[in-house]
């Protein structure tokens, strides 16, 4: 081990302070509790400790085959500290929250060894170590949705853990590709290699790879459908963590291609944005049909990081002829910072509100255990810090001026309304080996404006769950005797929510420091162009957002989506259709139905040119029959059946995979090809190791 060791720390501590926890609840919940916290808040404290460490490095040669790299710059530092500071929020929050839930060792077990493997992925040097600790997040981020073992938990934890295996496959296949084309895989140097390779086609294939698996955990469509089932099915702490954090280390992937082999690359950026406005428009479609609020919360979710995704491709759009990195400040430039420091401010920004409003949520469910907006309906009523901690979250979510919110989002749009300019200007725009500069500009007219009623629709459903909350009549039976909240969990809540509007009111002081110190890992300009929040143009995207937001609540949400009950009150009505899920319409058909069919029809091309090897070269064949009881039955089973010189005949009642029968002329595999997840996912992964395996070789 070369280099600072605090970064090891950074990412050794938690997963030793889970297994602490764990061991410390076997004795006593109080001690558990409280060793959880204290591990949290040392975390927290080493984190804003590595603001003197810009720069550290640490080598582990030979950990995992090729060696682990962990470095720390203005980016990593900024999400270091808000890992480590959600977790000490959530981690304080959750003994209330749980305290009539099981499995609650389990519980901060994973969620402390989630912890140091997400601190992995952002401190990672490059996309090897990222690849490494991002499937161990994936592995212990399982426990955090199942914890409750409800059917819908586990339904939600059965989809997360398919779209994590399948996109963590394709994410390897595409580094093994990527670091043969680029001859490294360390994140700094990637810009540089893949400026000298000539077959981009080659390079998109490879990056494409790379960005399914990043995608997936980042909820981009069409991979977004684990995300509104695992955010309702998790305990409300977990729903914070993978709505704030989870996801944004996939977007962390993202960025890290995006500002790498990418960079400046208009054909990739393209790509990202029309994956970014379906992903923004869908996600917030989805939130205002929700009668459900985390569920709400959840697909609010899937919207924002595609309003993110949107500040990662504009910056591919930033042409790297026109000056790039460290050149000349011209005017064509703006944009091109412009969305860089949107994109960092609008993902510590959801972070932040994401953190406020899930943990709201929580106070909601412990005290109703419901989450049906019919159900909760009236429950913030005479209650101050809890209208302060959703009021807070909700303003920064519609991107109210002087809330944080609104930075990141403004600065994004203002980057598309600068390229739109700029080719009106220039007469040129970035998109010219597709289209002409008239049809460039018609499509980010386009894109703007669905950026603006995207970012209506969020208005909308956040006006809803307010006036749900707080403003209409208690629902039947729900009454609120006494303490809502422990002084711990309300410290927590308040503290959270008033980072959202310090950070919006004092943009130049808080703000722009935290976007120029993480710049430079997305390889920016070298300048940044000076920003005036509160102008009048700088107002005039939010005016429109948060104008027509309100004409959509006020003339779709309260006269469609909710009717009057026996009383006379407004209640929300399910209207969206319970067919229309990607999830039951094509990902399950897929990977139980599709996949399986294929490896079936594999399997049986392969028993037949056995048979025929067998007919015709005996030896052969009985070498090739010994082979696939090698490969089939396992080492084991081998040397057991040699031994008893019998043949291995597999129980009947193990219809998993197959079985093995008898039959004269020697033995033959009858496959069997159930509806099984797990027997489609290991047929995946059987044909993905082939081509792993061609690669390696070739």
């Amino acid at each position: 081990m070369t280099g600072n060791p605090l970064l090891l720390f950074l990412v050794l501590w938690p997963m030793a302070g889970g297994i602490l926890s764990f061991i410390a609840g076997r004795l006593n919940r109080r001690l558990r509790d409280i060793s959880a916290g204290t591990v949290t808040l040392v975390e927290l404290a080493a984190a804003l400790h590595c603001r003197g460490l810009l720069g550290a490095k640490l080598s582990l040669d030979g950990v995992c085959g090729l060696g682990l790299t962990l470095t720390l710059d203005g980016f990593r530092l900024i999400y270091a500290a808000i890992i480590a500071f959600m977790w000490a929020a959530t981690t304080l929050f959750s003994p209330e929250y749980l305290d009539h839930h099981r499995n609650r060792n389990r519980y901060y077990l994973f969620v402390l060894m989630t912890e140091g493997a997400i601190m992995g992925v952002f401190l990672s040097a490059d996309l090897y170590t990222t690849f490494v600790f991002f499937e161990m997040m994936s592995l212990f981020s399982y426990i955090m949705v199942v914890q409750d073992e409800t059917p819908a938990a586990l339904r939600a934890a059965q989809t997360y853990l398919a779209i994590a295996i399948i996109g963590g496959l394709s994410t390897l296949m595409g580094l093994l590709l990527l670091n043969h084309q680029l001859g490294t895989l360390v994140t700094a140097d990637l810009a540089a290699a893949a400026a000298a390779v000539k077959d981009r086609g080659a390079l998109y294939v490879s990056g494409g790879l790379v960005l399914s698996g990043f995608a997936a955990k980042a909820a981009i469509f069409p991979a977004h459908i684990w995300l509104p089932t695992a955010h309702t099915a998790a305990p409300a702490p977990s729903s914070a963590l993978l709505s704030g954090l989870l996801t944004k280390s996939g977007l962390f992937g993202v960025l890290a291609l995006s500002a790498g082999p990418f960079l400046h690359d208009a054909r990739w950026g393209l790509a990202l944005l029309a994956l970014a406005l379906v992903t923004m428009a869908l996600g917030a479609v989805l939130a205002v049909f929700s009668v459900n609020i985390k569920r709400t919360l959840a697909c609010s979710s899937m919207s924002q990081l595609g309003f993110i995704l949107t500040g990662i491709a504009m910056q591919c759009f930033l042409g790297a002829d026109t000056g790039g990195a460290g050149g000349p400040f011209r005017p064509e430039l703006q944009f091109g910072d412009l969305a860089v420091r949107g994109t960092i401010l609008y993902m510590v920004g959801h972070s932040l509100i994401k953190l406020v409003l899930f943990l709201a949520a929580g106070v909601v469910h412990m005290n109703t255990h419901e989450l049906g907006l019919n159900e909760i309906r009236g429950f913030g009523r005479d209650k101050p810090l809890f209208l302060f901690a959703f009021l807070m979250g909700g303003l920064g979510l519609m991107g109210m001026p002087l809330w944080n919110g609104y930075l990141g989002k403004t600065l994004v749009h203002e980057a598309i309304v600068e390229h739109i300019h700029h080719i009106g200007r220039a007469g040129a725009g970035a998109l010219g080996f597709l289209m002409t500069p008239s049809s460039e500009r018609l499509l980010f007219q386009a894109a703007e404006w669905t950026f603006l009623v995207s970012g209506a629709l969020t208005t909308a459903y956040v006006l809803k769950l307010l006036v749900v909350l707080f403003v209409a009549r208690p629902a039947p039976g729900l009454h609120q005797k006494g303490r809502y909240i422990s002084p711990l969990s309300a410290a927590v809540l308040a503290l959270s929510a008033a980072v959202l509007p310090l950070l919006g009111c004092l943009p130049h002081v808080l703000a722009d420091p935290i976007a120029f110190l993480g710049a430079s890992f997305m390889n920016g300009p070298a300048k940044h162009h000076a920003v005036s929040y509160f102008s009048l143009s700088s107002l005039e995207g939010a005016a429109i957002s948060l104008g027509l937001g309100l004409l959509i609540y006020l003339f779709v949400v309260r006269t469609v989506l909710m009717r009057k009950d026996a009383a006379g009150e407004p209640v929300c009505v399910d209207l969206w259709p319970g067919w229309l899920d990607l999830e039951h319409l094509a990902f399950r058909p897929l990977i139980a139905g599709l996949l399986p069919a294929l490896g079936g029809a594999f399997a049986k091309g392969v028993d037949r040119a056995a048979s025929i090897l067998i007919r015709v070269l005996p030896f052969l064949g009985a070498l090739a029959a010994r082979a696939i009881d090698l490969v089939c039955a396992g080492p084991i089973t081998l040397v057991l059946s040699h031994a008893a010189r019998i043949r291995f005949i597999r129980p009947p009642e193990d219809q998993e995979f197959g079985i093995y029968q008898e039959e004269e002329g020697g033995p033959m595999v009858r496959a069997l090809l159930p509806s099984s997840l797990a027997y489609s996912l290991a047929t995946f992964a059987l044909g993905l190791l082939f081509i792993l395996a061609y690669l390696i070789q070739f």
